[in-house]
């Protein structure tokens, strides 16, 4: 999900900078209003990066987490134990963010306002949980939870990004390959058969053709290439765009059900993780909402909150917004009754991560020797209608 830098004034008018973690720049707003801001400017901003430079990786909040867990549960007051963490911590962006709520912990601040101000790192889940875990004493369990949310969640991310990468490697590598091809070897070659003066076979011809349009049009077509994605991107950072596109994903037969499927597993695992630290459902459900990572997911849990709001269940608006299975649903309506929401939704969690990987795993076996295939026909056609011509040639020598 992409992160967004903000400026904003406070209610007695002092100016704030920060970053937050949403589907979209309307999120941000609307979840820097709730806050009583007023927002100056709004914009994407590459990785979650701290205000003294540097990126923290999910990764890096979660040893933060871990460690924290294990100071506090040892006793270790929260100073003392910010202190340990951050002579540790191996990301310097982290410890110095680290060190920065420690000086506000010492000054008097809270520990949950103290990493509220660090919204640029901090999410708003993350100061939440904390929040919780403050208010009811057990804060050394809620640390614990963030860190094997934070782990899970990292892990799902690495799947996937794992699996994209050798099929974007070798697409990559057969472009570059063809457009040399097209480009550099195929006009010496027409130079060569120009000169024989003889008569060329179909195939060569086609393929002598499709290399004269190719580099005819090749810079233009890099220019309008290049427009047409920064116009699509342009149009995807949108509110209505990204909701677009979103939909588009969920609908796509080989995609879609690896998006629902990754959407699911990261309402169940965030929404188990809030309820279990003691966030309060509503609270809860904005939060999901806004870190669904999906504008249709999205909507459908603000519309679960509004139910909720209005007196009404979870499992009904899940299951009339079309994105969860009925098995989802009735899981977490027995939850519901049974009082243990947060185990059945843990459950989900588990089970549609063990799917997703499953699914990865199998995309990418299947993905591999279509890949292979598809640049062998390519490649090799190229390399068949080059020496066709050399062939009848030899032929005719040899006669």
């Amino acid at each position: 999900m992409p992160n967004f830098s903000y400026v904003a004034k406070l209610e007695d008018g002092r100016r704030v900078t920060g970053a937050l973690e949403a589907a979209s720049e309307n999120v941000v707003l609307e979840a820097l209003h709730r806050q009583g801001m007023t927002v100056v400017d709004v914009k994407p901003s590459k990785g979650i990066s701290s205000r003294s430079g540097g990126k923290v990786t999910m990764d890096d909040l979660a040893v933060f987490a871990r460690q924290m867990a294990t100071l506090v549960d040892a006793g270790i007051p929260i100073v003392g134990g910010l202190e340990a963490v951050a002579d540790q911590l191996e990301s310097k962006a982290l410890r110095d963010v680290v060190r920065k709520v420690r000086e506000s912990v010492e000054g008097g601040t809270n520990f949950t306002a103290a990493i509220g101000k660090q919204s640029n790192v901090f999410s708003p889940l993350f100061v939440s949980m904390v929040k919780a875990g403050e208010a009811s004493g057990h804060l050394a369990e809620v640390f614990d939870r963030l860190a094997t949310y934070l782990e899970k969640s990292a892990a799902l991310q690495r799947k996937i990004k794992s699996a994209c990468v050798y099929p974007v490697i070798v697409i990559s590598m057969a472009l570059v390959i063809t457009a040399v091809l097209m480009l550099k070897v195929i006009p010496a070659f027409k130079d060569i058969f120009t000169t024989l003066g003889a008569e060329l076979p179909l195939p060569t011809k086609i393929l002598i053709g499709v290399s004269d349009l190719t580099r005819q049009f090749f810079l233009p077509g890099l220019v309008c290439l290049g427009g047409g994605l920064f116009a699509l991107k342009k149009f995807v950072r949108s509110s209505q765009g990204r909701f677009q596109v979103d939909r588009l994903l969920l609908k796509i037969k080989i995609v879609g059900p690896i998006v629902r499927k990754v959407a699911i597993a990261k309402f169940a695992r965030t929404l188990s993780t809030l309820i279990r630290s003691g966030v309060q459902i509503l609270s809860a459900l904005e939060i999901v909402a806004d870190t669904s990572g999906n504008q249709v997911v999205s909507g459908a849990v603000l519309r679960v909150k509004n139910s909720i709001r209005e007196g009404e269940n979870i499992a009904a608006p899940l299951a009339a917004s079309g994105v969860f299975p009925p098995m989802v649903v009735r899981m977490i309506a027995v939850g519901e009754q049974t009082g243990r929401l947060d185990d059945m939704l843990t459950k989900v969690a588990e089970f549609y991560e063990d799917q997703v990987d499953a699914a990865v795993s199998g995309l990418t076996s299947a993905l591999e020797p279509v890949i292979i295939s598809v640049l062998g026909i390519v490649v090799g056609s190229i390399v068949l209608s080059i020496f066709l011509p050399i062939f009848k040639l030899t032929e005719m020598l040899g006669r």
